[in-house]
């Protein structure tokens, strides 16, 4: 059996795609048909470039299971980046990537109606955060339009949050003359992500879509987008360098791939480091920015920086380190924030994976002494730090038992079982 991803319904700004699995996927699908909603109207928008976000979302766990996904229409050119990133997943993951087919009604190429000259503007997938405002100071002479994505790390239901947001972004290209598309869908909401994390963990370095498929679903989200506005590139922001040895959603052999009609993804900052685009940052703001919020916390709900998780933590060590002053970027430390951060990592207490060991590393390697820090307290904080063996932390602090028992359970129970005690699990899982 294959799993069917029907016409799009376009109505206006908003599309949507109806998600038939096979009875033995429903358990990784809510149940709820895939919608995106942009900011531009995509009436006239040609069916086989409305339903590339869909697929993009569906393929990966049609693939982790051998089934076929069937569409009436795709784009030639991304159907061919389907059938590349099934191969580069399946390298990456050989353990759960079995494979499938693409089965199209008809293949469209898109080109023949459109000139390559229609595409000479980019845009960039933009969070505010580190990664993303290093991606724009590299690619700044662009003038790229800023693609901010509501219902990833800030979910669809989640309004007062992406408010918050959406004020940093909208503030970050208005000062800088830069166009802001915003980009809504339900995409990990129509796919039931702690099933798909039971299933997948044991696997994956991190969450199934971060781990399998960010960069692929993110990319060509931006599809409709691009084709309305003419966006010839579509740039995402690295997460690593070659040096990080895990596989991971987003990579030059996936990013790269991702191309439909004349647009083409560009998996941007890949040679730089963490702590180097940090350091980009600094010589950015040094000549010629003034300070602007930078926001990388995914707990705090209005859209800020919690200023106390791991990722604030880590985030704030290395702008000091950087000879920025988190407090003028929309964080709060002073003094006892180093001692907060030592008492953490002493005790154990943040769950760190391979991905987050990295950067911390990163942090280390780049420790120096020949510059003022901006915060008192970090000549003695960074003397400790490079002492310290961060992947003994790896070892020992582990993940909350609930989650696990959980993960467990809806891993090895079948699915009419599992649909019968949903309710129950839907609770569970909020805690997830």
């Amino acid at each position: 059996m294959s799993l069917t991803v029907h016409d799009p319904t376009i109505d206006g700004s908003t599309i949507e795609c109806e998600i038939t699995p096979p009875r033995h996927l429903r358990r990784f699908f809510s149940g709820e048909a895939f919608r995106v909603e942009y900011d531009v109207d995509l009436t006239g928008l040609p069916t086989e470039i409305a339903t590339i976000p869909a697929l993009a979302h569906v393929c990966p766990v049609a693939w982790a299971n051998g089934v076929d996904v069937e569409v009436s229409a795709v784009d030639e050119t991304f159907l061919q980046t389907l059938e590349e990133v099934r191969e580069v997943l399946a390298r990456m993951y050989p353990s759960f990537i079995e494979g499938g087919e693409i089965r199209v009604g008809e293949v469209v190429d898109t080109r023949t109606n459109r000139s390559p000259d229609d595409f000479d503007e980019s845009g960039l997938l933009f969070s505010g955060g580190i990664d993303s405002v290093a991606s724009y100071v590299r690619q700044c002479e662009e003038t790229p339009t800023l693609i901010s994505v509501q219902g990833w790390v800030v979910g669809v239901e989640q309004d007062d949050r992406w408010e918050g947001a959406k004020t940093h972004i909208d503030t970050f290209a208005a000062d800088r003359g830069l166009d802001v598309q915003n980009v809504r869908s339900n995409m990990l909401s129509c796919l039931d992500m702690p099933m798909l994390q039971a299933h997948y963990k044991r696997y994956v370095d991190g969450a199934w879509y971060s781990s399998v498929g960010h960069g692929l679903g993110l990319v060509a989200l931006c599809a409709p987008l691009s084709y309305a506005l003419g966006l010839g590139t579509v740039h995402i922001a690295s997460s690593h360098t070659d040096e990080f040895e895990q596989p991971w959603g987003s990579h030059p052999s996936i990013d790269d791939r991702v191309r439909w009609t004349y647009t083409s993804g560009n998996h941007d900052g890949y040679e730089l480091s963490r702590q180097e685009k940090v350091e980009l940052i600094a010589d950015y703001v040094e000549t010629e920015a003034t300070a602007f919020p930078i926001r990388t916390c995914v707990h705090e709900n209005r859209g800020g920086n919690c200023n106390e998780c791991e990722k604030c933590y880590r985030t704030m060590v290395g702008m000091v380190l950087a000879g920025l002053d988190p407090n003028r970027f929309g964080y709060e430390m002073d003094e006892r924030t180093f001692q907060e951060v030592r008492e953490g990592v002493e005790a154990q207490t943040f769950v760190m994976d391979d991905h987050t060991v990295f950067h911390w590393r990163d942090i280390q390697d780049h420790v120096r002494f020949d510059r003022e820090f901006p915060v008192d307290g970090a000549t003695e904080f960074f003397e400790w730090l490079e002492t310290v063996d961060i992947g003994a932390i790896t070892e020992s602090a582990t993940e909350a038992t609930h989650r696990k028992v959980v993960r467990g359970v809806a891993r090895n129970i079948p699915y009419p079982v599992y649909n019968s005690l949903y309710p129950v699990y839907g609770t569970l899982k909020k805690r997830i």
